[in-house]
């Protein structure tokens, strides 16, 4: 899919403003495609490809479709009915998923992929750096805007070498090929698709055999279900873990962002950096040049609170699994050690919270107060049989905190998030902090906290 001597071509991507997708849709612009495609509903996102010359429709219409597209793109997340990709079929457009059109990438770059449950965009970003430090000159996918990308998912380098992030939903990752992989940690996540964490391993497994037999294979020692798969894998594979004292306070002393988690994941990009043969000034440059990413502890600016006369500090995150809110609240408590975290938490997705309720009802133990809104839904992935959705919410999920008798001092169940700015100012006190916390829409709210 590189440029061609032919006229030019023209792609549409359905679903465009996923972070995923979008990013995709900037490499074939890129390659003198002519870009355009849909979404639901208005985003920022969607207005930054606009303003690249990408054409966007609001609103799913096969009428949307140009009928002289030579491909047809669409997410994990769309639905076989889908007008416009049934359109597509109609018309005899090549289709091709998010991962087949990546997987095809995957096939003309030497491919470095970052993969596992958690921590995926940071050490996509992390490695991303390390190759833009020491000349490597890679082309970039990635599932977050990085500032040191100009604020985007995607840059278009000039050698050889592509970084992408590889997302295991729906066995996305087994279409790539790449010739080094990092794998961060196996857990029990999008158990709406993987059976059980033995199904995870499963499909991890096949990931690893699709990597070149010659290839770089870096995994998490620390994590239990990743070392139980590496030791039966006949293949060469180099370890990393937090128990390498020295190396992880080597590290240390260059990163800028917090948490055991993050270290965890500058120790597995070393560890990839220096076989890519990349020198180890090059990588500690990358890691202090990283301050974050979008909606990972992202700093948003101050909620101004009238009565005591204070600004408080308000943090998007992303975190949306037990893990994930574990892992990112005590980096919190890392970076604010004596300041009061005040955490409003969107679950996402209803089936995530009824199969890890348990977990979930541990998870905040970090945060001083919380304050839980609905669930967001998430569309195509909520399938309940009639009946079931009031098995578990976020207002049982409240009563459950609550009778355990240890965690946050204050659990509120939010129904409405306008009156989030009310009950915020009800628990603020002096050196707070707010975590505006979920993979839903939250970040949309995020906004009138700051007017």
């Amino acid at each position: 899919m590189r440029k061609t001597q032919v006229s030019q071509r023209r792609a549409y991507f359905i679903g465009i403003g996923g972070i995923g997708v979008s990013a995709l849709a900037r490499y074939f612009l890129s390659q003198g495609w002519e870009v355009s495609g849909s979404d639901k509903s208005p985003s920022p996102l969607l207005r930054e490809l606009k303003a690249e010359g990408i054409k966007i429709k609001i609103g799913e219409q096969k009428k949307n479709l140009n009928p002289e597209a030579d491909l047809a793109v669409y997410t994990q997340a769309t639905p076989s009915d889908n007008p416009e990709l049934q359109e597509a079929r109609k018309l005899r457009i090549r289709t091709l998923s998010y991962p087949k059109a990546l997987s095809e990438l995957t096939k003309e770059f030497t491919a470095i992929a970052l993969a596992g449950t958690h921590g995926k965009s940071t050490t996509t970003a992390l490695t991303a750096l390390a190759l833009l430090e020491s000349k490597m000159d890679p082309t970039i996918i990635v599932g977050a805007k990085i500032p040191q990308l100009g604020g985007k998912n995607f840059r278009l380098g000039k050698s050889k070498y592509l970084v992408v992030e590889a997302d295991e939903y729906k066995d996305a990752f087994l279409n790539y090929y790449p010739r080094a992989a990092l794998i961060t940690n196996l857990d029990r996540e999008h158990l709406d698709y993987f059976k059980d964490l033995n199904h995870v391993k499963r499909s991890f497994r096949k990931f690893i055999n699709n990597l070149d037999n010659n290839g770089i294979l870096v995994l998490n020692r620390d994590n239990a279900p990743l070392l139980s798969l590496g030791k039966q894998l006949k293949r060469k594979v180099i370890w990393y873990s937090l128990k390498e004292k020295m190396l992880a306070q080597k590290i240390k002393k260059h990163l800028k962002i917090y948490g055991e988690h993050n270290l965890s994941n500058a120790l597995g990009v070393y560890k990839l950096a220096i076989a890519l043969g990349i020198k180890e000034k090059d990588i500690f440059k990358a890691f202090s040049r990283y301050g974050g990413a979008w909606r990972r502890m992202e700093y948003r600016g101050d909620m101004r609170h009238k009565t005591l006369d204070i600004r408080i500090p308000v943090y998007d995150d992303y975190a949306h699994h037990p893990t994930e809110i574990k892992a990112t609240l005590s980096a919190f408590r890392e970076k604010f050690p004596k300041m009061r975290i005040i955490c409003v938490f969107q679950p996402h997705q209803a089936d995530r919270l009824k199969k890890l309720f348990k977990e979930f009802s541990s998870a905040f133990d970090e945060a001083n107060n919380l304050i839980l809104l609905d669930v967001f839904k998430v569309k195509g992935r909520e399938k309940r049989k009639a009946g079931t959705r009031k098995e578990v919410n976020s207002e049982k999920l409240v009563k459950t905190i609550q009778k355990r008798g240890s965690g946050p001092e204050t659990v509120l169940y939010l129904p409405h998030s306008a009156r989030l700015r009310q009950t915020l100012n009800k628990l603020i006190k002096n050196k707070s902090v707010i975590v505006m916390m979920g993979a839903g829409d939250i970040v949309d709210i995020t906004p009138r906290l700051l007017k």
